[in-house]
């Protein structure tokens, strides 16, 4: 028997609606205390539950009634699917969005190519409402470029190993705050209950920001790297290989089935029907168990990213909101796009949801804040000293050429993170070898000469 794998629905793109009154869109935005601001604005937007459940139900609840000249769509879409659209948007200048969803690996990259406003100078100059000092240094860092931050983050976020305290006291097990891979593979291995439970899910669909999220934590705490000085592929190198090895058989020995076609949505439903004795995955989902599998967050216990050679290994990364340059309503734009990244709406969560539901990793004030601490006490810490521990400038055991935790900060890396995700996921559904993969991988590589990518990454 295996597990009941659910059904994930695709999230269709929200219709968008005619735009209605136009703003400026040049120079400056008014400043923030005038309250003569209007329009129709798209946002375009990733699908998961702190999107879907809070922020689009809370825009029209609140938001709009609050600025009822302005009136917000949402074009909502899977991580992938999200990342073409927009760099398709923002390359071609179409201004379907008013405001992007993006990521560390976009928000500098974009600015190096004229593709967003420059927040800090033409608006938040003219904000001091919304406070920038208290972002938490190193997400905002991964958003700037040259000094100016390029995407306001509506959260941060490391990664964790999550368990099943039941499960693992039944089994014997104590699990450490910092376990190794190792450790971690031992205790899969024990807990494993074929067809009832997995000993651990892991992400294996294909994607840079899917499975090879993960995997890269993993290769990094091996002691691989993507490319070594002079930009030489080394992905069939013995420390990227072991790496890869490990991950794979991990998953296909004691996670889930179809571990290939699984991401975070997908592992978030499992894990909540309690279909996973260990996840390892982003430490926000430490705020979608709370909300969306209370028993189950009550049986949670957390620990700090796996490590093997390297002292944190967990990712650094955002969602975070930019505004495409030269886009229509840029007033109504930055209104929205400061609220939803305020302090202001991490009181609306916590007032409506509770505070063990406000969207972490943003904020300083919210890991100063008592009742925050007080609700997400198993998880706040942990993701404050996972953000503060890791340095994307040096990611890897040995020098790199790159910044980067989970990606390569190069344009390439959105085509070629995606064909070596491809190999590794064929991996792990058993229709190639590892070996294979990553020769395969190594070849997709080699094609960029060391001119091609040294020079290009954002920062």
């Amino acid at each position: 028997m295996k597990l009941t794998r659910p059904r994930i629905p695709v999230v269709l793109t929200a219709a968008v609606m005619t735009l209605a009154t136009a703003c400026a869109s040049g120079g400056n935005v008014p400043k923030a205390t005038q309250d003569s601001t209007t329009g129709t604005i798209t946002v375009a937007v990733v699908s998961n539950p702190l999107i879907t459940d809070q922020m689009i139900p809370l825009t029209k609840q609140v938001f709009e009634k609050e600025n009822p000249g302005i009136h917000v769509n949402f074009a909502v879409y899977t991580e992938g699917d999200l990342r073409a659209a927009i760099e398709k948007d923002v390359a071609t200048h179409s201004n379907e969005f008013n405001i992007v969803m993006i990521s560390p690996y976009e928000a500098p990259l974009f600015a190096k190519n004229g593709w967003l406003d420059n927040l800090t100078t033409k608006y938040i100059k003219n904000d001091p409402g919304y406070d920038a000092k208290d972002l938490l240094p190193p997400v905002a860092k991964a958003l700037s470029y040259k000094g100016g931050l390029y995407a306001a983050p509506f959260y941060g976020e490391s990664s964790m190993l999550y368990y099943r305290k039941s499960l693992l006291k039944k089994a014997g097990i104590t699990m450490p705050a910092h376990p190794t891979w190792q450790e971690v593979a031992k205790d899969a291995a024990r807990l494993n209950q074929p067809g009832k439970v997995a000993g651990i899910c892991l992400r294996g669909l294909a994607g840079w920001g899917d499975n090879m999220a993960s995997i890269d934590t993993v290769v990094n705490t091996f002691g691989g790297q993507w490319f070594g000085p002079g930009w030489k592929p080394e992905l069939t190198s013995p420390a990227f290989e072991n790496a890869v090895k490990f991950y794979v058989n991990l998953t296909r020995k004691y996670g889930e089935s179809g571990a290939s076609n699984d991401s975070f949505n997908q592992l978030l439903t499992l894990y909540g029907q309690g279909q996973c004795a260990m996840w390892y995955d982003s430490t926000v989902a430490a705020t979608s168990i709370v909300g969306s599998y209370p028993s189950i967050a009550r049986d949670t216990g957390y620990a700090y990213a796996p490590t093997e050679k390297t002292r944190d290994s967990g990712w650094l990364y955002s969602w975070a909101m930019g505004i495409p340059s030269g886009t229509p309503d840029q007033a109504a734009a930055w209104k929205f796009a400061s609220w939803a990244s305020s302090k202001a709406y991490d009181d609306l969560v916590a007032k409506k949801y509770g505070w063990s539901a406000v969207p972490p990793g943003a904020r300083t004030s919210l890991y100063k804040n008592p009742a925050y601490q007080k609700a997400a006490a198993p998880f706040a810490n942990i993701t404050l000293k996972s953000l503060d521990g890791v340095n994307p400038d040096h990611p890897t055991v040995h020098p790199a050429p790159y910044v980067g935790i989970q990606y390569v900060d190069v344009p390439q890396f959105e085509t070629l993170g995606l064909q070596v995700g491809e190999q590794i996921a064929g991996a792990i559904s058993g229709s190639e070898s590892v070996s294979q993969a990553l020769q395969t991988s190594q070849n997709y590589a080699s094609i960029y000469t060391p001119k091609q990518l040294s020079g290009t990454n954002g920062r």
